[in-house]
């Protein structure tokens, strides 16, 4: 089964993505910048969906520190922010992000990005 990590500072947000997607992967779920990266070192997730609005570092740091390492580097990212989308988008997708949504996700659009980015 395929592992995706959740980043998202809301508990709220944490479970709804959870119950959307642990029917079909293994989920590991994050609440900061921090915690992310060290459960991203220690399981090597298929895929992350991160939160921009993150404590301990934020997620673009997250985002800089997976692509920086090359045993992570490969792991697709799919951002889900709340954050002004003109503004965060290009910067998300030009320091790796893989793809970029709004929050929150569209369920149906989500599912067939992870899908299209892990190759189901």
């Amino acid at each position: 089964m395929k592992k995706i990590l959740i980043v998202d500072d809301d508990p709220v947000a944490r479970q709804i993505l959870n119950a959307q997607l642990r029917a079909r992967y293994q989920v590991l779920m994050s609440g900061d910048a921090m915690a992310a990266f060290t459960e991203a070192r220690k399981h090597e997730p298929d895929l992350v969906i991160l939160d921009l609005g993150l404590p301990a570092g934020g997620g673009f740091v997250v985002l800089q520190r997976l692509k920086s390492m090359p045993a992570l580097s490969g792991i697709p990212v799919i951002v889900v922010s709340g954050l002004d989308r003109a503004t965060n988008e290009p910067k998300a997708l030009a320091a790796g992000a893989d793809a970029y949504m709004g929050k929150p996700a569209d369920e149906q659009a989500l599912a067939a990005k992870i899908a299209e980015l892990i190759g189901e």
